[in-house]
């Protein structure tokens, strides 16, 4: 169920398991992004989409499997020496600073790479942050915090981005910018791994769909068979 052959993938993803405690959440997760991609990890919750970016980040406690990112083995490596080799990872939680502004977050992360986007830009594709950058992190509303939390990571200079649940629990108007943020960052050549559940949203922009039932991957789908498989897909999701 993998993309045909071609040039070798950014990242890929071998045989992968992970468990918290003696729980067994992953159970031998294979997939691969290629540089350019936005590739989706889609299933309901608990599957294990969450779990997959934790394990690619250095996250988990205990995993098995192979990890290569740019042909070097990366599993079990620190969290910190992950992101230097130029992966970022926007958590569910989003993670800002509340007791900090918008401008101060979007400064403090550390720099280990030229930012594909300049803070000018940032700027451009957030302007309610442009317009709030002096108000402090616990004043922003959800939506602005998904934005500062983007916008954050895209300043430290990674070029290969996890980014999960970015749209959950968003009005429709934030969540079209953030759609028109994501096509953007394609443009400008950098590569996503993003968690969703709105296959909607993300038929928009993705290039290929991993579907996760019981941490497993039970089926891949082209982002042109999205419209043939809707059916399915929706089955898969639970909707």
């Amino acid at each position: 169920m993998q993309p045909e052959a071609g040039t070798a993938p950014m990242l890929c993803v071998r045989d992968l398991e992970a468990w918290y405690d003696e729980s067994y959440v992953l159970q031998g997760i294979d997939l691969d992004v290629r540089e350019g991609e936005v590739v989706t990890l889609l299933g309901r919750n608990g599957a294990g989409k969450s779990t997959t970016l934790k394990s690619i980040m250095g996250m988990m406690d205990r995993c098995a499997g192979t990890i290569t990112f740019k042909g070097s083995d990366i599993r079990g490596a620190a969290s910190h020496r992950i992101a230097l080799a130029g992966i970022g990872y926007c958590p569910e939680e989003r993670g800002i600073f509340s007791s900090l502004t918008v401008a101060e977050n979007m400064i403090l992360p550390p720099r280990f790479g030229d930012p594909a986007l300049s803070l000018e830009r940032i700027y451009e594709l957030f302007p309610n942050l442009l317009a709030r950058r002096a108000s402090f992190g616990s004043k922003l509303s959800g939506g602005e915090q998904q934005m500062l939390a983007i916008g954050r990571l895209l300043r430290t200079g990674a070029r290969f981005l996890l980014l999960d649940e970015p749209t959950e629990g968003l009005a429709p108007v934030i969540v079209e910018q953030i759609g028109r943020v994501i096509l953007e960052l394609k443009r400008a050549g950098l590569t996503i791994l993003l968690v969703e559940q709105n296959f909607v949203f993300v038929s928009q922009m993705a290039d290929r769909h991993y579907v996760m039932e019981d941490g497993k991957i039970v089926d891949v789908i082209a982002n042109d068979r999205v419209q043939a498989e809707e059916g399915k897909i929706r089955k898969y999701l639970g909707v």
